[in-house]
């Protein structure tokens, strides 16, 4: 049995480094996996390893790789590994593809700490904020990729495609679960089938090639309420703007805020004379809100709430199910100097709430462009989808990882509320790529001192491989110490 032993005490000049918040050593990435208590979420998760690497430096490796200026794994592993870990390439590549491990449940418990120490619960409004990103990938043996419609080329791609669930407050956005959607056209199936059937990996990929992407939301919400993670809305572009998502609504006890389509769908709509009529969008707009337009309180915005009812019931068999909501037309104010309005340049939101206000529901759907961010950050700057790899189960991964990178940026931000997080991400990226530089040198300096030993050796008689070995022993301890994630150091805060 190896028992751990215990490092021996760091020289005065390295522990006034260590504990200096100036320099760069002592890295915010470490803080923010300390106090999100990362090594008992994998446990919590179920990650577990019998022989080898331990899990939790497997982990942060994966994490760290992406905040050094290296553009792949395979570049990270050649150049800086050795300052994180004892772990080889093929360990990374090997972990990313395990069948067994469920990184949603790793994400939606880090989601849950952040929401837990930060207080969010308390936020003054909360919502569920669901949206989709695709990222065009090729290759003939790479699993999952299919064809998909990008709204912002206005062409189809081959890629893929992922469906995130997000908490939006007032302060910031948590994702808190991803899945990857494979479209049925062009779709490149696995290259070998999962060795268990019954796997996470294997039960995922059923998933994520037989659901649509309204089921899946709908999954998604479901499990983050069971979790401890609620929400009062839901709010959805216009994609997502169908009697699916607000029946889905009714069901998980939120107020929808979505915006719709100027389509064929029918309101039933109470005349002046006290009919009931069946209209459309265009047709509502033309009977019921000219010349109404009135100016948002506070903002940019001219609109008219009209009270209509709509037909939910799922399937034409089933008892009519007409739900009192809300409809919102919104178009822009006429600024001088500004290009003049269209009367048909409007846009159309639905509130589930009749008597939400409508600058609130204008506030409520704002929350939704924290999903923006988030997309934007995650494909520029936070590893999304860029594994060098070709299986589902590591894309699986990949989309997990970003979103806890992301949470844990997040997470810095909020105990430094004057920070962004383009200005946290960059302060941890300075302070690994300082770590990353200071292990480049270090080898410089160990040639130059190898080769003055040798000298000394042939002089006095002294042992140069004994010496340098000390060296070595001593460099390890300060770079163990300085991310201060060596595997004694987690084991022993765990217990």
């Amino acid at each position: 049995m190896n028992h751990d032993t215990k490092h021996p005490p760091l020289p005065s000049l390295v522990g006034t480094v260590l504990t200096d918040g100036n320099h760069y050593i002592d890295n915010l990435l470490a803080a923010a996996w300390k106090m999100l208590r990362l090594n008992q979420l994998l446990l919590c998760a179920g990650f577990s390893k019998r022989h080898g690497i331990e899990v939790t430096e497997t982990v942060f490796v994966l994490m760290v790789w992406k905040w050094l200026n290296v553009s792949s794994v395979a570049m990270f592993c050649r150049n800086a590994l050795g300052m994180f870990s004892r772990a080889k390439k093929d360990v990374l590549y090997d972990f990313l593809k395990r069948e067994d491990i469920d990184w949603r449940k790793f994400n939606m418990g880090t989601a849950k700490e952040v929401y837990r120490q930060q207080g969010l619960g308390d936020s003054r409004v909360k919502a569920f904020v669901l949206d989709d990103s695709i990222k065009a990938r090729r290759g003939k043996k790479m699993e999952g990729v299919s064809s998909h419609y990008d709204h912002v080329t206005n062409r189809h791609v081959m890629g893929q495609q992922v469906l995130t669930l997000g908490l939006a407050t007032d302060d910031t956005f948590l994702p808190l679960d991803s899945q990857l959607y494979v479209s049925r056209t062009k779709a490149q199936a696995l290259s070998r089938p999962y060795k268990d059937s019954c796997s996470v990996a294997a039960r995922r990929y059923r998933e994520e090639t037989t659901q649509g992407k309204p089921e899946m939301g709908i999954g998604m919400m479901r499990r983050a309420k069971r979790s401890g993670l609620d929400a009062d809305y839901l709010v959805v572009d216009a994609w997502f703007g169908t009697k699916t998502m607000i029946r889905a609504a009714y069901e998980l006890g939120v107020c929808a805020v979505l915006r719709m389509k100027k389509g064929s769908m029918k309101y039933r709509v109470r005349t002046a004379g006290g009919e009931k009529q069946l209209l459309d969008a265009q047709q509502i707009d033309a009977q019921a809100v000219k010349r109404r337009w009135r100016k948002v309180r506070g903002m940019p915005w001219r609109a008219v709430a009209v009270e209509v009812e709509l037909e939910v019931s799922e399937g034409r068999r089933k008892r009519p199910d007409w739900k009192p909501v809300q409809l919102l037309f919104v178009r822009g104010v006429n600024e001088p100097g500004e290009p003049e309005v269209g009367k048909k340049d409007w846009a159309l939101f639905l509130s589930t709430d009749a008597r939400l206000g409508m600058s609130k529901v204008l506030e409520v759907y704002a929350l939704r462009w924290g999903i923006e961010v988030y997309f934007k950050e995650a494909k520029q700057h936070l590893g999304f989808l860029v594994e060098q790899t070709k299986t589902f189960t590591s894309h699986t991964a990949s989309i997990h990882l970003c979103a806890i990178r992301y949470l844990m940026l997040v997470h810095a931000k909020l105990e430094c509320e004057s920070a962004r997080i383009g200005e946290v991400r960059a302060d941890i990226q300075d302070r690994l790529n300082a770590l990353s530089f200071a292990g480049c040198l270090w080898h410089l300096f160990r040639a130059i001192i190898s080769d003055t030993l040798d000298e000394l050796g042939e002089t006095f008689g002294c042992c140069a491989e004994t010496l340098m070995t000390a060296f070595d022993d001593k460099v390890k301890v300060f770079f163990a110490r300085s991310r201060q994630l060596d595997v004694f150091t987690m084991r022993l805060e765990f217990e």
